[in-house]
C-alpha cells in the first residue's frame, strides 16, 4: 500500500533523496523547501504525486498551515520526515548568541513544530511514523561543532520521550543518525563563526580527521529509509553509514567505565536515606 510522506528540507541532500526514493516506488510526497522553485523538477516528473510547498520550518504558523494543507490534499499522512537543518561550525567560545539561537530554531524547534502539527492527524488515524533526521553527532560530540551537537542532542531527548508518549497510539518514532555523507551539510548551507586563532590547532586536527572519513552516498540513504518506514517494528535509533558502528561502541564503553570508576562518589552523593 502506497504511503503519503511529508518531508522538510527537500531541495537537496538527504531530503531530496528521501523524496526521490519514495516517489520511485509510487508513494506520494508533500515536499517542502524554503525556495519552492527548487522542487519544480520533481513536480514536472511526478505530477500529482508531488505537492510542492514553500516552507521555512522556523515559522510555526506556516508549519501548521502546510501540514494541514498536505493532509487535506492527500487525505492522510503516513511518514513525517524532519530533515530540514544545517551545520554550525565554531568553538563554543566563538559562538554568538544569535548563531546558536538560529541553529536551535531550525534543527530543534523546526522539528518540534512539524511534529506537533502532524500528531493530531496521526492520532486520529491511529497510525503514522515520525522520522527525525539526527546524526551520529546526536549521541557523540567533537570539537568545533558544539552548537550543532546541542541541537541534535536536544532532538534526541525530545524524540525519545515522544516515542514513549505515542507508543500506545499506533505512532512510531525513529531517530536516523547518519555519519559522514556527501551532502552540502558542511558546504554552502553551513554557518561559520568568526574564528579565534587560539583554536587554529583544533581546527587543523578536525580537518585532518574529516579527511580520513569515507563519505556515504545520499542516494543509498534514501533507499535505506524505505526499509525503515516499511518495518513492522522500526528501531527508535538507527545509524546510516559506517561511522556509527566504527566509533560509538568504544565511546559508550568509555562512558560506562568512567561511571563505574566514579561510582564511589555517586554513592556518597546519595547521602543517608531520608527518615519518614
Amino acid at each position: 500500500m502506497s504511503k503519503v510522506w511529508f518531508v522538510t528540507g527537500s531541495s537537496r541532500g538527504f531530503g531530496r533523496r528521501f523524496v526521490e526514493a519514495a516517489l520511485s516506488r509510487g508513494d506520494r510526497v508533500a515536499a517542502t523547501a524554503r525556495d519552492v522553485g527548487s522542487l519544480a523538477d520533481l513536480a514536472e516528473r511526478h505530477g500529482d504525486a508531488v505537492l510542492a510547498l514553500e516552507l521555512d520550518v522556523t515559522d510555526r504558523e506556516a508549519v501548521f498551515a502546510n501540514v494541514r494543507r498536505a493532509e487535506e490534499h492527500f487525505g492522510r499522512l503516513d511518514v513525517v520526515v524532519n530533515n530540514a537543518g544545517y551545520g554550525l561550525f565554531g568553538a563554543v567560545e566563538e559562538l554568538s548568541e544569535q548563531a546558536l539561537r538560529d541553529q536551535l530554531e531550525t534543527n530543534l524547534f523546526g522539528a518540534l513544530w512539524v511534529t506537533q502539527a502532524a500528531l493530531p492527524y496521526l492520532r486520529e488515524q491511529g497510525a503514522g511514523h515520525i522520522v527525525q533526521i539526527s546524526s551520529t553527532g546526536g549521541v557523540a560530540a567533537w570539537p568545533l561543532v558544539g552548537g550543532y551537537h546541542a541541537s541534535k542532542w536536544a532532538l534526541e531527548g525530545l524524540s525519545e520521550s515522544l516515542a514513549q508518549e505515542v507508543a500506545g497510539l499506533g505512532i512510531k518514532v525513529t531517530l536516523v543518525e547518519p555519519g559522514a555523507y556527501a551532502t552540502d551539510w558542511g558546504g554552502t548551507s553551513a554557518v561559520h563563526s568568526a574564528p579565534n586563532p587560539v583554536y587554529d590547532g583544533v581546527r587543523e586536527g578536525l580537518t585532518a580527521f574529516m579527511s580520513t572519513l569515507d563519505f556515504g552516498d545520499p542516494s543509498a540513504a534514501g533507499q535505506a529509509l524505505l526499509e525503515i518506514v516499511d518495518a513492522e517494528n522500526p528501531p527508535l535509533r538507527v545509524f546510516f553509514g559506517t561511522q556509527g558502528d566504527q566509533m560509538l561502541p568504544q565511546l559508550y564503553a568509555d562512558r560506562l567505565k568512567t561511571w563505574s570508576d566514579w561510582r564511589h562518589v555517586a554513592v556518597r552523593a546519595q547521602g543517608e536515606p531520608a527518615l519518614t
